[in-house]
């Protein structure tokens, strides 16, 4: 489970995370995936991440001295500070770049519904 930030649209809501460790971990990165709904550019509706230190490189930052700790932080600042020039989901990234105020409604309202106890 990963908490939504103070501050965020994501503030309160409880998020449920499915990691997979591969067998060559730390030589490759776990598989992170959302369970829970998340109205977020950079995370598709099935659950995606699209985040750097989640890939190999040479596309990827992921190196055997990070842990699960690290990349569920980074998870959070992704959360807290979407990356809209490289979106996985290009409508809500567009709203987010244009129309923050509906973004942030958006992402406030599926928080409620989705991630709340």
């Amino acid at each position: 489970e990963i908490v939504g930030a103070a501050g965020t649209p994501y503030e309160k809501g409880i998020f449920d995370l499915e990691i997979v460790v591969p067998e060559r971990y730390p030589f490759e990165p776990p598989k992170i995936r959302f369970l829970t709904p998340i109205y977020h550019p950079n995370i598709d509706s099935a659950g995606r991440i699209c985040l750097d230190v989640l890939k190999l490189p040479p596309k990827g930052a992921w190196r055997p001295s990070l842990n699960i700790s690290t990349l569920l932080t980074s998870i959070q600042l992704l959360m807290a500070e979407p990356n809209p020039d490289d979106p996985l989901m290009a409508d809500v990234s567009s709203e987010y770049k244009y129309n923050k105020q509906l973004f942030l409604m958006n992402a406030r309202e599926w928080t409620e519904r989705y991630a709340s106890q």
